[in-house]
Formats: structure tokens, sequence, C-alpha cells
């Protein structure tokens, strides 16, 4: 079983604006799409990124007419203070661009977003060249598998083809993503392995292992050879 990568999940045909682009053109390609920022291309390749919060200092400070940051101003404020007098992508993006590429894993992926705390990751090819973007959106998809196809993977998959067991002599059954397994395994190391690797199934939201096993052992050689 392959975890599913980045290039499975992104989205492909992504919206862009040019370093060159009008702030008002970028608000445009925001409204016009639904999305909530655009990549900033120059001469093809992604430089920087503009988001709504990208945006909404031209309002905060009226356009650079407002009242100037103080000058023990944090950082942040003063950056959002150049950026109401900004007139096009260039001068309101946020650079570098946060990348991945199309073969990461998605768990490597969704590990990225959550501890940056971004809401997308745009996916560069080996070339530098961007080829979709991947959101939080794209990768909550992976929960929405059919129980029914979970069931059969991990009947066919795991049981069947990794562990070497009958799958009609196991009892699984899914119901809003939640597995329950019932059955008697050789070994309790294989009881074991079945959790890791039902648990590691994309679309898997929990498990609830009942399997029995006939002897305890704690050094199988299948562990080693399953898991590396």
């Amino acid at each position: 079983m392959r975890e599913p990568t980045v290039a499975s999940l992104m989205t492909r045909e992504v919206v862009t604006a040019d370093v060159g682009s009008s702030f008002k053109d970028v608000v445009k390609l925001l409204e016009d799409n639904g999305i909530s920022a655009v990549p900033v291309l120059d001469d093809g390749y992604p430089v920087g990124v503009v988001s709504e919060a990208d945006l909404l200092p031209k309002e905060e400070f009226r356009g650079g007419t407002g009242e100037a940051p103080g000058v023990f101003a944090g950082r942040a404020v003063k950056r959002r203070w150049e950026q109401a007098s900004g007139l096009t992508a260039q001068d309101v993006m946020t650079s570098p661009v946060k990348t991945v590429g199309p073969d990461t894993a998605a768990s490597a992926a969704a590990r990225e977003l959550a501890t940056e705390g971004l809401r997308r990751l745009f996916v560069m090819d080996s070339d530098g060249a961007l080829v979709g973007v991947l959101s939080r959106h794209d990768l909550l998809k992976l929960f929405v598998r059919e129980d029914d196809e979970l069931r059969s993977e991990i009947r066919d998959e795991i049981f069947g083809g990794t562990l070497w067991v009958d799958p009609d002599d196991i009892d699984v059954e899914v119901s809003d993503g939640v597995v329950t397994m019932q059955g008697q395994l050789e070994r309790q190391s294989e009881i074991e392995i079945a959790e890791h690797l039902v648990r590691a199934l994309p679309g898997v939201v929990d498990v609830h292992n009942q399997l029995r096993a006939e002897w305890n052992d704690t050094t199988h050689p299948r562990q080693t050879e399953i898991f590396g």
C-alpha cells in the first residue's frame, strides 16, 4: 500500500497573477474565482503569494493616508503600512512562496500545513515551475471515501495481501470511517501490525481492534519485514 501523494490530491488548474498585476485586478481574481489567495508569477515562476490578508492593509490604513505606525511599532505593523501603499501584486505579496513537491506524501504535506499554520501549499516540479496547489480542503477529501471501499481494501490488501490471512476469517466493519475488526490471528504481533496498517490507511477515522491472538509473541519476523 502506498500513501497518497500531493500530485494525486492537488488542484492542477491554478489561478495566478503576474508581478505587474494591479491591486484591483488581484482583488477581482480572488472575488471572481472564490479563492482566498493567488500565487504571483515572474516569467512563469512563482515568486510570492497575495492573500486576502495582504490586501486588507489598503483599507486598514486607508491607502496610506491613515495614521502611520509609531517608531516602536512591530515589524508586522510596518509591513502592513507598506502594503497599504502598494499598487501591484509585487508590492503587496508575501514571499518566499511556501511550496511542496508533487511526490511528497500527503501526511508530510498535512504536517507542513499544520505546523506552519498555512491554508495551502503551492506545488512546484523539479524545474521550479508551478504545477498545482494543495489546500487543507484537498487533504480532507481523503476522509470522504466510501465505507465499502475502505472495507474492501482492508480485507483484500491488508489481511489478504500483506498479512497472508484469509479475509473471510476476519470480520471487518466500517461505519463513517470507523473500522471494527474481530476475529483471530495466530500471533499478537500480527494484530499489532494489522492495527498499524489500518490506522495508516487514508480515510480511516478510528480503529476498534477486537482481534484475538492464539499466542503472544514480541519478536515476530514479519514486523521487521513490513516496517523495514
